[in-house]
């Protein structure tokens, strides 16, 4: 295949089509991609171009934009275009927070049965859920009282279903403490004799994945949620986009509910409702 934007890249053509993609992706997923992003979303695409048989990117947008492609392509666009970089217990300090203060202090307010539920709302591959259903599942054995449920959800199908499955290999799983792996997981080996490790089934009974765009409002989550896992996302919209979705995740919390970001998206939550408690830790309070 010849170089796909050589010369294109600056002709008045090419740039109006790329200028039209930014323009529908950012509106229809929330991911910025500036002008400078152009070879990225060459070598993003390439395998989708050379299937297709298209010879340029110019050509391939083309397809997408001006003949109706772009309804038949998008899940594979979006998969294309997101990063789905997770691991598991990625910023440990906020699942510390999580177990040692958010639950205790739920369980505190009430000696009845305690329902705590979470939404895991960038899951990706589904690290961030199942590190949370692991300290849970742990939580609710010593205390009966506690009965919990995720919901994660992610814009990319690739990814969720690979969430659903809670099948990683043995090098995914390294971050879980020895004492929950002992618990919590499951090994195996691969169809190439690689080692494995999948979620064990109880705690796999207590989490749902769907695919879901954070620009598509009114979100189909519950209300009333006691934590909002929304990290490592932020960073990829603008400004108004950010505080749009932070707006709308703060609206499923319950009032002393718990919006957690990434530790480089604190300065991006201004919600007049949320109160900074610790590193990327938002308190949801009451309306002033």
């Amino acid at each position: 295949m010849r170089d796909l934007l050589p010369e294109s890249a600056t002709s008045t053509r090419a740039s109006g089509l790329i200028e039209r993609f930014r323009s529908i992706m950012e509106t229809r997923t929330g991911i910025k991609l500036p002008a400078s992003k152009a070879l990225m979303i060459e070598s993003r695409f390439r395998r989708r171009m050379t299937e297709g048989g298209y010879r340029s990117l110019e050509e391939y947008l083309e397809f997408l934009l001006d003949q109706g492609g772009l309804a038949r392509e998008m899940p594979e666009i979006i998969d294309a275009l997101t990063t789905n970089k997770t691991d598991f217990f990625r910023e440990a300090a906020h699942y510390r927070y999580l177990i040692q203060r958010i639950v205790p202090e739920k369980l505190a307010k009430s000696r009845t049965p305690v329902r705590f539920r979470l939404w895991s709302a960038a899951a990706s591959t589904g690290a961030e859920a199942w590190s949370a259903a692991i300290l849970l599942a742990d939580a609710a054995r010593k205390e009966p009282r506690l009965s919990w449920a995720i919901y994660g959800t992610d814009i990319s199908g690739r990814v969720i279903a690979i969430a659903r499955r809670a099948i990683y290999p043995d090098a995914e799983l390294a971050p879980v403490p020895p004492e929950l792996a002992r618990d919590y997981l499951m090994s195996g080996k691969g169809p190439r004799g690689e080692t494995l490790g999948r979620i064990v089934p109880e705690v796999r009974a207590h989490v749902r994945f769907e695919t879901m765009n954070l620009m598509d409002r009114p979100y189909p989550v519950e209300h009333d949620l006691d934590v909002v896992m929304l990290r490592n996302v932020l960073i990829y919209f603008e400004p108004e986009v950010q505080a749009r979705v932070t707006a709308e995740c703060s609206r499923h919390l319950k009032t002393g509910g718990y919006l957690i970001v990434g530790h480089s998206e604190s300065m991006t939550v201004g919600h007049p409702n949320l109160v900074q408690v610790a590193p990327g830790i938002f308190r949801k309070e009451d309306a002033l």
